[in-house]
């Protein structure tokens, strides 16, 4: 790391070496072969992965919130969602095309806009994460009466947050150029010379303001809901709606902390590489920045994975999401016909006579009707197949030709009073 490569350092180009230099050891270009495979494979593991599964909580919130379940805490759920889906959808793919590549061929257009979207949509996900906390407390202070806020407030909300996290990375999209070297072009932040003490305030501030402030906010606010929770048992407390505050306080806690820990070792890499161009330091590994943005991007999926295993509303929903789903197409498969059950005919017999019977008799005797509902087998084999002897027995019985002698049940045709004697 101490060493550039194809870079040669000098007193008059000092700054952009190292800015170019800055950008090879943990943005886009990676010396290693098997790098540059292995970096872009995980990465869309974890981008398809991931936006299955926000994609599947955005289709259950907003189920839910047209089944009339719209509260604060839902929409900023449902924000939280989106912007990592964004983050997959539009960030992740173009990383990955930049590590496979040795120079930059995607453009200045993406190389201004990459970083910028991605820190804008992260900085969303920070101040919604704090504003969730401050309604997750409301709710916890008076969980029996539901914290109603219109549809326009929380509009208005969302829209400030999204504003404020479009400003915050603004440097990210001013100060990124492209320049040529003899490897190619490279994607790299030139910051002007007058601009030098700007940036070295903006290094300072940015990780307070996009990171430690919202999160250390929001974590607070969310020990102090869950400590509220704890000591609520009243008599006239509703057990129910004290478990489901309980819960509720549980998953927004585990998505603040799961994000905390995984989106700081960004930060530290993120802080270490300006400081060590401002102090001609040490940069860090190409390791560490690596695994430090895989696991920044690892965020957007372990966040649907935490919604569903701890929220009981989600998976309900979620069974219901796949229900519907699955269902539509049943009907197409089975349509009613004139010969399927749900068709309205005469009752039949039991299907083991009925599917061997003649086509032209389609009603049956008395007699036979008689017989089959007082539960008597018919005169024919499992097979459908008459016998001939049963045949002509039955024909005899019917016609009264039977002799006496060989008359099978001759109790039938004996005179009562001979019995008597």
């Amino acid at each position: 790391m101490d060493k550039l490569p194809s870079t040669n350092i000098s007193a008059g180009n000092s700054t952009v070496d190292r800015r170019s230099f800055l950008e090879r050891s943990g943005y886009q270009h990676l010396d290693q072969e098997d790098l540059r495979v292995l970096i872009p494979v995980v990465l869309g593991i974890i981008c398809v992965l991931g936006f299955t599964g926000n994609v599947t909580a955005i289709g259950v919130l907003i189920t839910n919130a047209r089944k009339g379940k719209l509260s604060i805490v839902n929409a900023l759920i449902l924000n939280l969602m989106l912007a990592d889906g964004l983050v997959l959808a539009f960030a992740v793919p173009f990383k990955a095309a930049a590590y496979s590549r040795a120079t930059w061929t995607l453009g200045l257009f993406v190389c201004k806009t990459c970083d910028w979207f991605l820190h804008s949509c992260m900085a969303a996900k920070s101040f919604t994460v704090a504003i969730m906390a401050k309604a997750c407390y409301r709710y916890v202070s008076n969980p029996t009466k539901q914290v109603s806020i219109r549809l326009k407030t929380i509009l208005v909300v969302l829209l400030f947050a999204w504003l404020l996290a479009c400003v915050v990375p603004i440097p990210q999209w001013l100060f990124a150029t492209l320049q040529r070297e003899a490897g190619g072009v490279i994607c790299l932040q030139s910051v002007p010379s007058d601009a030098h003490d700007f940036m070295s305030v903006y290094v300072k501030a940015y990780p307070l303001v996009a990171y430690c402030t919202p999160l250390s906010f929001a974590l607070l606010y969310f020990w102090k809901a869950y400590g509220r929770c704890q000591r609520r048992s009243s008599k006239t407390q509703n057990l129910r709606t004290q478990i489901r505050s309980r819960k509720l306080t549980l998953m927004l806690f585990s998505l603040t902390v799961a994000m905390a820990i995984l989106w700081l070792p960004q930060w530290v890499s993120w802080v270490w590489m300006r400081h060590a161009f401002e102090t001609d330091g040490i940069f860090p590994p190409v390791i560490f920045t690596l695994s430090a943005q895989l696991l920044m991007f690892s965020i957007s999926l372990v966040n649907p994975l935490i919604v569903l295993a701890l929220s009981e509303e989600f998976r309900e929903g979620y069974i219901d999401l796949w229900r519907r789903l699955t269902l539509r197409k049943q009907p197409a498969k089975h349509k009613p016909g004139p010969h399927t059950p749900s068709a309205p005919k005469s009752p039949t017999p039991r299907p083991e006579r009925s599917a061997h019977l003649p086509p032209h008799r389609s009603e049956q005797t008395p007699e036979k009707e008689t017989n089959q509902s007082a539960g008597e087998e018919s005169p024919s084999n499992k097979d459908g197949i008459v016998l001939q002897d049963v045949e002509q027995f039955w024909h005899e019985r019917e016609s009264g030709s039977q002799s006496h002698e060989n008359d099978p049940v001759p109790w039938e045709h004996q005179d009562p009073r001979e019995g008597k004697q």
